[in-house]
């Protein structure tokens, strides 16, 4: 396992958002879903594609709290430029569960 120091890790910005909409991709490679995600008033609203169509249904995700890193660079996935990732863990089978606060927490809260 290779370390990081604590300047590395603070380089990285997973932020709270929750998910205002979550629509089908058809266009990606892998199912996947577009999805709308209001990080607060510092950040906004980012749009993700993600992998999560396995698990989550589109009406599941819209109102969830998810953990999402805010400064990665822009990427183009097909028609979809993707303005943030966010984040979730394989389970056994390889499908993607989203990482998420247990509690509510303001939109935007760093995690530290």
């Amino acid at each position: 396992m290779n370390t990081i120091s604590w300047d590395d890790f603070m380089k990285v910005e997973l932020r709270v958002g929750r998910v205002l909409s979550a629509e089908a991709f058809p266009q990606a490679r892998k199912p996947a879903y577009v999805l709308r995600v209001d990080f607060g008033p510092e950040v906004g609203v980012r749009k993700s594609s993600a992998q999560v169509t396995a698990l989550y249904r589109p009406e599941d995700l819209v109102g969830r709290l998810v953990v999402g890193v805010v400064n990665f660079p822009a990427k183009q996935i097909g028609p979809l430029m993707s303005e943030c990732l966010v984040t979730g863990f394989h389970d056994a089978d390889g499908h993607v569960t989203l990482c998420v606060p247990d509690r509510d927490v303001p939109l935007g809260t760093r995690l530290l």
